[in-house]
């Protein structure tokens, strides 16, 4: 699997997890020697015919802030590193607390950018604090030079040009949730070209680090359905920050309340966000599943 001479014959012990079917390889990188991984060997670990198979992979670190408890990497299937994974903070928690490495609740957790709080609650449920979105466009960032825009709601939607003649509505809301989201409302989930535009979406020059592209289908003002083409992995059966992403997205264009039932191709989850109050994005808030598959041991 490796490419690395330095890294050949090591035994990495790992825990495959998942959040309502967003699945992950997590690691502790406090007990063992992480550091000299390579983009390449990451990818291999998460290729699902030659190596553990994963959407994302989250490495467990020491804090380097003295306001948290610990903090995790996250590495997309393509070996890439990126700042945010709503369902893997759940998994985290989980992680930490079966491994007997913290009984703290809720917990602090560091990543890229900012402080995750997650909670741990009685019906096996994780509640996650997202933070606050983000709608600057160059801190998500987004440049929305020459494309067309209209105004709905609270909401600025922008076309994005796709060499892919779109057959529905494919004006998007764009918003960050630690990491950038392109989120656009469609008829029917199940038959939105979710494979067919998705990666040009992701990769639009509009998104100068690429985006994660959401099809959303609004049910009621309490429930949505939800596909989302994540940056660096493909679709996945259920993204957090997409969930996040595109419950303000509906809220900021007059289509949802909050709390909102999202229904994801892997399982359901609750987002809740109050908005913008006094000039202030409010926190979103996130629950849902966080379930330990296996523990198991390979060599790089």
């Amino acid at each position: 699997m490796s490419t690395n001479t330095s890294n050949q014959g090591r035994t990495l012990r790992f825990t495959k997890m998942h959040g309502a079917g967003n699945d992950f390889i997590v690691l502790n990188g406090i007990d063992q020697d992480l550091s000299a991984i390579t983009r390449e060997q990451w990818k291999a670990l998460a290729h699902r015919q030659f190596g553990i198979g994963a959407d994302q992979i989250l490495l467990l670190e020491k804090a380097t802030r003295p306001d948290a408890d610990f903090r995790y990497r996250i590495f997309n299937a393509d070996g890439g590193e990126v700042e945010q994974c709503g369902n893997g903070s759940r998994c985290f928690v989980r992680f930490v607390r079966d491994q007997g490495l913290s009984t703290k609740n809720p917990l602090r957790v560091e990543v890229a950018h900012t402080i995750l709080s997650l909670k741990s609650l009685p019906d096996g449920q994780v509640e996650v604090d997202m933070g606050a979105p983000i709608f600057e466009h160059s801190h998500i960032p987004f440049n929305a030079n020459g494309l067309k825009s209209i105004q709905e709601f609270h909401q600025m939607l922008y076309a994005l040009p796709l060499d892919r003649p779109a057959a529905h509505d494919s004006f998007v809301g764009v918003l960050s949730m630690g990491n950038p989201h392109a989120v656009q409302v469609v008829v029917d989930m199940d038959s939105a070209p979710v494979l067919e535009e998705g990666p040009e979406i992701e990769r639009h020059p509009a998104f100068p680090k690429r985006v994660n592209a959401g099809y959303m289908q609004v049910l009621s003002r309490n429930e949505i359905k939800l596909r989302v083409y994540e940056r660096g992995a493909g679709e996945t059966l259920a993204c957090g920050t997409g969930a996040c992403a595109a419950v303000v997205s509906g809220i900021r264009r007059g289509l949802l309340d909050s709390p909102v039932k999202v229904r994801t191709r892997g399982g359901d989850l609750q987002i809740s966000w109050d908005g913008i109050v006094n000039n202030i994005a409010q926190t979103v808030t996130m629950t849902g599943p966080a379930v330990s598959v296996f523990e198991g041991e390979t060599t790089i």
